[in-house]
């Protein structure tokens, strides 16, 4: 196909197809492919006594649960997909009919129970279980031998889920409880899906032996009821691994205590103890894990043999040789994980440093894997002046690796990586400091009491120099052509056409989420964003259906990066296709508490996981010169009153758990957008917080790109520019940035500095 000049694709309707012979790429057999591997490769293999799963050809199985009919393929609000169509649980079965031999009649009366409660306006999130009639059951009884039960979560933007007598989410329901109680009094062979966005209670499957198998396949896109039978029936074989711990109880986590506490804020008195390295570190507490992280089965074994970690001053390199011992292909994930000694700073007693999965093994073959990292990643973030402030420290002492398949089973490595002296590995600065955090926890379980007061914030000076005013005009397209340099065009610009540019435009084409640019005059266009972490979201009346992949938490699952790479190109092109030039997407913020609505967005509970899987994302969304919009941009962990609530954590957890993402990110990939959070941080909004976003996203990490609030926040505009937030969306507020450059409180220079940022990011587009 013919290359296409600068901008032509954003600028003109109709749309011109990608694919093959002029044929769309949208939603195309590849990409519907792609998501149903994914699917299985994300899904979790639990439990499986007996080796029940899978289930060998003609099986005669009954399916309970409405999960079945009412699956959920993604969550709610801009992480909503809609695609031209979504495989429930039920279709999938009868698809592979001649594998399985499904009890219809039980199924087809979850469905015409789900009918009738979308007819009645009840929602996926509000839908109770089915009460189940006793004749039905009699007869499934008679028919089947095995019974499958679907257990399925719904969340969505903008609310969180509760634990209540409204809202039973982390939880099985009373009728939940009651469907369980009767299918394991009936069956012989009972096997669990679970249909959720990130963790549940697990404990009531794990430690009942009636209940022989258990696979979490999380939220899989359009095919996911396909790739369930896939995975039941064996033509797939689990490769997933959690990334978050099940814990037996919900007042388990620690953030638990606090998360609903106030509307207002949300105090991380927990710190650095978040997920595993809370359950594996602080006394007690390994006690209260169903499945560790990093925990997945497989229908086939795995050993691990010739172990090593050569170490350099600079550089660990752990080599691991992995064999398939069973009899049927499959693949691995390995992990790796280092201990650093418990010196001035408390520590945790295990941090994922490194994974990869192997290929897929046939039965007897073996692959060596090289998992490598730099020695300053084990460092930790000093914030109180224990050895030296605001820096990060390797303290002196032995650092021990291990690894294996998961947190619990991983292998203590005989090499070690040994200092005598502490080692400062980077001079920082005291940024985003909280003013109302009292305390914090320490590895053996006692609180440290933090200091509270006023916290004097850093200023960062405009450095943009205003160039001189052209004699003659000059287009954008002069500028991407080399005639004239960005500050030069920039100075033709009047004050109205900068404060125009750093507010959203009005949308066109598909796009519902608006744009950026759009200022004919001097021949900049007019670019298009769009919602979607898991598939390009175009609302239905724009009658284009997309692809529907499985969201962010079941593909981090997969702990694959070249398929979470593959995905995001893949995506890329379906936004290109449509003209679309900005998806906002990844997101990945913490999995700090089970109940965050916006859980099934985000990866992980681990940063690392996190920071891996948003750069292969973003490089695969720009290698096709679509922008990718990192977010959001910081501590988004929880919904409520998510435009006013306060996070409230300390310098040390920020840098290691809740910005070590990003910064992997950030660093790796070079997104040329991130996102903005919603939130206050220590008392700021995110997107007015200079120390944020100057002191450590743009001066420490070096950082390039433009930065976008998310849309209709409630901070400040003029603030944001000052603090170097480029751009409001959906739309500016133009009437207060005339009268702050009025008043001399915001200056042309600092308008300026996020224009060229905004306009380096149109550029570099096709």
């Amino acid at each position: 196909m013919q290359k296409l000049t600068k901008w032509v694709r954003p600028t003109y309707l109709p749309c011109i197809p990608l694919g093959d012979n002029r044929s769309s790429i949208t939603a195309c057999d590849a990409h519907i492919q792609l998501s149903r591997q994914a699917a299985t490769e994300g899904a979790v293999l639990l439990k499986n006594e007996h080796h029940t799963l899978p289930l060998e050809k003609g099986t005669k199985v009954a399916i309970f649960g409405k999960g079945q009919i009412a699956y959920i393929n993604c969550g709610g609000g801009s992480g909503t997909v809609n695609p031209p169509y979504v495989r429930n649980i039920y279709e999938g079965f009868k698809m592979k009919k001649d594998k399985l031999d499904v009890f219809d009649a039980l199924s087809l009366y979850y469905e015409e129970y789900v009918e009738e409660q979308y007819k009645e306006g009840v929602s996926r999130k509000d839908m109770v279980e089915a009460p189940l009639p006793k004749e039905l059951l009699e007869r499934a009884k008679a028919y089947a031998d095995t019974a499958i039960i679907v257990i399925s979560r719904y969340s969505e933007e903008n609310v969180d889920r509760r634990n209540d007598g409204t809202d039973t989410y982390f939880y099985l329901s009373d009728m939940e409880q009651n469907m369980v109680q009767t299918v394991t009094e009936n069956f012989a062979n009972v096997i669990v899906l679970l249909n959720v966005g990130a963790m549940i209670d697990t404990s009531w499957f794990a430690y009942n032996k009636a209940i022989a198998s258990a696979i979490m396949i999380g939220q899989g896109g359009m095919e996911g009821g396909l790739a369930a039978e896939d995975l039941i029936t064996g033509d797939a074989n689990p490769s997933g691994k959690l990334v978050d711990t099940c814990a037996q109880s919900f007042d388990d986590y620690p953030s638990s205590e606090g998360f609903h506490e106030s509307d207002d804020y949300v105090k991380y008195t927990e710190d650095i103890f978040v997920g595993y390295r809370y359950f594996e570190t602080i006394p007690g507490k390994k006690e209260r894990v169903v499945y560790p992280f990093g925990y997945g089965l497989s229908y086939t074994t795995f050993t691990y043999s010739n172990m090593t970690a050569h170490c350099t001053s600079e550089t660990i390199v752990v080599s691991v040789t992995v064999t398939n011992t069973g009899n049927r292909a499959g693949k691995e994930v390995v992990q790796v994980y280092y201990s650093a000694p418990e010196g001035k700073l408390t520590k945790p007693s295990r941090e994922l440093c490194g994974f990869a999965k192997t290929k897929e093994l046939a039965p007897g073959e073996s692959e060596t894997i090289w998992v490598s990292f730099s020695t300053a990643d084990m460092a930790s973030f000093d914030d109180m002046g224990v050895i030296e402030k605001s820096c990060f420290v390797l303290e002196k002492g032995i650092y021990r690796f291990y690894v294996g398949c998961n947190v619990r089973e991983a292998i203590l490595l005989e090499d070690i990586f040994e200092l005598p002296e502490n080692v400062i590995t980077e001079r920082l600065h005291s940024y985003a400091a909280p003013e109302k955090l009292d305390k914090r926890l320490r590895a053996d379980g006692t609180y440290e009491e933090l200091p509270c007061g006023t916290v004097e914030r850093a200023s960062f000076p405009c450095t943009y120099k205003c160039a001189e005013k052209p004699e003659q005009t000059y287009m954008l397209l002069d500028v991407a052509n080399g005639k004239v340099d960005l500050d030069t065009f920039i100075a033709q610009l009047t004050d109205d056409e900068l404060v125009h540019l750093v507010g959203g435009q009005p949308r066109s084409g598909v796009s519902d989420t608006c744009g950026m640019g759009a200022l004919p005059r001097l021949g900049i266009p007019a670019v298009m964003t769009e919602d979607g972490p898991a598939g390009v979201r175009i609302c239905l009346d724009r009658c284009v259906r997309t692809t529907a992949f499985p969201v962010a938490t079941c593909i981090a699952q997969s702990w694959n990066l070249e398929l979470m790479e593959v995905i995001g190109r893949a995506g890329a092109l379906e936004a290109k296709e449509n003209n679309l030039s900005i998806w906002l997407t990844p997101a990945l913020n913490i999995h700090r508490s089970p109940l965050c609505g916006r859980n099934f967005e985000y990866f992980s509970e681990d940063p690392f996981v996190s920071g891996k899987m948003a750069a292969a994302k973003v490089k695969g969304i720009q290698s096709q010169n679509i922008v990718a919009t990192v977010k959001h941009f910081a501590c988004n962990n929880k919904e409520t009153n998510r435009h006013r609530s306060d996070s409230i954590v300390s310098e040390r957890a920020l840098r290691e758990i809740y910005l070590k993402g990003f910064e992997i990110c950030v660093k790796e990939a070079k997104p040329q957008m991130i996102m903005t959070a919603y939130n206050l941080l220590n008392g700021i909004y995110t997107s007015e917080n200079a120390e944020l976003l100057m002191g450590i996203l743009r001066n420490e990490w070096g950082y390039q790109g433009m930065i976008t609030t998310d849309w209709a926040n409630l901070a400040n505009h003029s603030a944001e520019v000052m603090a170097g937030n480029d751009i409001r969306m959906p739309e500016g507020t133009s009437w207060l940035l005339r009268q702050s450059l009025e008043e001399k409180k915001l200056t042309r220079e600092e308008l300026c500095a996020c224009v060229k940022r905004i306009l380096e990011m149109i550029l570099w587009l096709d």
